[in-house]
């Protein structure tokens, strides 16, 4: 048979085992199967064991192919090509899982494994520099850039220029309004992307002087990422008092232009949130835990 020509046929094998378990035990539970598992069968049991005589006029039209299209395992139709993350034949043969697209390779995911898990074969893009599209936006990988322009044709979607376009600062994380008592901490944050790369500064309404100012129990943090581009900074109020109450604005600006977001700060005293019938705002009352003296390998 023409694939076991190729193959050793473990995934024939298990494919024949699971059928023969569906046919002979219809009253017990069918065991879970991975998804990446149950496309590699499908693809079995729609393609046969061996390739007929190619006739490309007889070929479908493959659409909707965000990572281009590769000629099938007979080397005949074309279909779509497997995306970043999908689960791909390792040997770029083709014949189970499929093969990967432009601009990707199949490579062993070793990363995030649990005790006794098998890495598995996931197309990988080869090239991590961000490029500049013709609809001004930046895309951090080539690979990203392909699938959005594959995916709207109708747009004629061009790379400008290697490295992100330029552009003035956007929030993607503002502050939230908080509130917290007296002698607790508060935490600010805000989330920046631009190129070139953001400053970002703090104020405090009604007052045109740059925080932390010399108030020691103030102070700004920041760091680069999460992702490229982007930075994070923070305003941290220690043992905050009722007079710390208030407004503050996060300002971020670059060359091309500046943008601002403001959040409240809500500060009790114990006795105030010890009332009785005392309604809170919906504001939070903690932020999730910023690492702001952890490591980013994305900071550029």
């Amino acid at each position: 048979m023409y694939r076991c020509a190729t193959w050793t046929c473990p995934e024939l094998f298990l494919l024949l085992l699971y059928l023969s378990y569906f046919q002979f035990c219809p009253g017990l539970a069918l065991p879970s199967v991975p998804d990446y598992l149950q496309r590699g069968w499908q693809r079995l049991l729609e393609e046969g064991e061996n390739c007929a005589d190619c006739r490309p006029e007889e070929c479908p039209t493959p659409r909707g192919c965000l990572a281009g299209v590769v000629l099938d395992t007979c080397d005949c139709c074309l279909e779509c090509a497997n995306l970043e993350g999908q689960i791909c034949d390792l040997d770029n043969t083709n014949h189970f899982y499929g093969k990967c697209g432009d601009n990707l390779e199949c490579q062993l995911d070793m990363g995030d494994l649990s005790h006794g898990e098998v890495p598995e074969p996931q197309c990988i893009c080869l090239t991590n520099t961000a490029v500049c599209g013709s609809d001004g936006k930046t895309y951090l990988q080539l690979c990203k850039f392909k699938e959005t322009a594959n995916a709207q044709p109708e747009r004629n979607l061009t790379i400008v220029h290697e490295g992100p376009c330029e552009s003035a600062p956007q929030i993607l994380s503002p502050p939230y309004d908080i509130w917290n008592v007296t002698g607790k901490d508060a935490i600010f944050g805000c989330e920046v992307f631009a190129y070139p790369m953001a400053s970002i500064e703090w104020k405090k309404e009604g007052s045109e002087m740059l925080l932390p100012g010399d108030d020691p129990h103030i102070s700004v943090q920041f760091r680069g990422g999460p992702l490229k581009y982007e930075v994070t900074g923070w305003l941290q109020i220690q043992s905050v008092r009722v007079t710390d109450e208030g407004i503050y604005r996060c300002f971020a600006r670059n060359k091309i232009g500046e943008v601002v977001a403001g959040a409240t700060l809500m500060v009790l005293t114990p006795d105030q949130l010890n009332m009785t019938g005392l309604t809170l705002p919906k504001f939070r009352n903690q932020l999730q835990e910023y690492d702001a003296d952890g490591e980013d390998s994305d900071y550029y």
